[in-house]
């Protein structure tokens, strides 16, 4: 729970603040940006929210917060705002919310499906959205793109008699996991969804493609807000930049829509601009490996 003692000086006084045990991981500046900004080392308010709209998502976005780090001083029902996780991206397409701080705020991700529900990385374990996903017909496979988002993907499993999916060079966050990716791949696990290995943020880092429309990107790619394109973030790559450059280059091979990121903001670009912007993103992590 965010401490008013502790909230940091940049915020624009009112209802809502951002304290100093805040992470700056991106969430709230991701669910309400009319609300958020970023300070040198945190998030803050840099507008109170004005409409009942934008206050839902202030609200939203402190619920997500995987630190806690969001205070507000009015009297909103904010349990009603739990019933709102998880949110729809695009049907079947959901956002968790209840980033963890054990991925460092890392998004996490719900496809309906009728063959059973599937979750991309892992939200923390946490009773409303647990409850939920109950509701909606629980979870059947867990894809992880890699080790730093595991999160309590292991309680998630046990809970839901799921079946957890990450590549073998990823495999020692999740050492019981019960599927095990090989090789170079790329893999069918099911009608509709492949697996495609982007090594390079970590050695056997995969993004998981789903009828063709949604890529799910963990750390390989996101969107830049500020500067409107495509992103990856070399400071941030723990095994190879030029590998994680034809990484990227490969994903120009496959069509989709959406990118929804673990780190980062999302993006949905008609197919043709986001091939564009792929192999634009590409090239220049070229060039920035020759430098």
């Amino acid at each position: 729970m965010a401490n008013l003692k502790k909230r940091v000086p940049e915020n624009i006084p009112g209802d809502f603040y951002v304290d100093s045990t805040c992470i700056d991981c991106d969430a709230c500046r991701q669910i309400a940006p009319s609300v958020f900004g970023e300070a040198a080392e945190t998030s803050l308010v840099k507008a109170q929210p004005v409409s009942s709209a934008d206050r839902r998502l202030a609200l939203q976005a402190l619920l997500a917060c995987p630190t806690g780090s969001i205070g507000c001083l009015g009297d909103d029902d904010v349990k009603a705002v739990m019933k709102d996780f998880p949110l729809v991206i695009e049907e079947p397409v959901f956002y968790c919310g209840y980033n963890s701080p054990k991925s460092y705020g890392g998004n996490s991700y719900l496809i309906r499906h009728p063959a059973g529900n599937w979750l991309i990385d892992s939200p923390k374990f946490v009773t409303p959205l647990v409850q939920r996903l109950e509701a909606l017909g629980g979870i059947s496979h867990i894809f992880l793109t890699h080790r730093d988002d595991v999160a309590d993907a292991e309680r998630y499993a046990e809970h839901f008699k799921s079946r957890r999916i990450i590549h073998r060079d990823e495999l020692s966050s999740q050492p019981g996991a019960e599927i095990v990716l090989e090789g170079l791949g790329p893999w069918e696990l099911a009608p509709g969804f492949f697996a495609i290995p982007t090594p390079g943020h970590t050695k056997g880092h995969c993004v998981l493609l789903f009828q063709n429309r949604f890529l799910f990107t963990g750390d390989h790619l996101d969107w830049d807000r500020d500067e409107r394109r495509l992103a990856a973030s070399e400071d941030y790559c723990w095994y190879s930049w030029p590998q994680q450059a034809e990484s990227m280059e490969r994903l120009a091979d496959y069509r989709f829509e959406w990118v929804l990121p673990g780190h980062g903001q999302k993006v949905h670009l008609p197919a043709a601009e986001m091939r564009s912007e792929i192999l634009g993103l590409a090239e220049s992590m070229r060039q920035r490996s020759h430098v």
